[in-house]
């Protein structure tokens, strides 16, 4: 099975998610960043899911809960780069992504933890 590579980049923790999300591979990612969160401190999650093409209930409910976990971490989520489609999608499915923050891209998902988003 792939891992999501997890990269620190001050206090924030970048996920860019490059690979077709699986159900092994979501639940294993949560498993990473929650370790990697604990491990760090991080302040802030950035996941990068411009690759991401296509999601399905269960990976909108499981991005909803590594909002929830990074909340536990006292860390705040965005997600980033979300294609038209999957937006609709995630509509569709009637998921909102509570707890998690979106912006266009990571530059401004970045502007947002900082606290200088427009």
């Amino acid at each position: 099975m792939e891992r999501v590579p997890i990269l620190k980049i001050g206090p924030t923790l970048f996920v860019s998610i490059q690979i077709d999300l699986q159900d092994d591979s979501v639940m294993r990612l949560q498993e990473d960043l929650a370790a990697e969160l604990s491990e760090t401190g991080a302040t802030g999650v950035i996941i990068d899911i411009t690759a991401v093409e296509i999601v399905d209930s269960f990976i909108g409910r499981m991005l909803t809960m590594i909002g929830s976990i990074s909340r536990l971490f006292d860390a705040e989520t965005v997600l980033v780069g979300m294609r038209p489609a999957v937006a609709i999608t995630l509509t569709e499915l009637g998921l909102s992504l509570r707890g998690v923050r979106t912006a266009l891209n990571a530059e401004r998902g970045l502007k947002l933890l900082s606290g200088r988003a427009r």
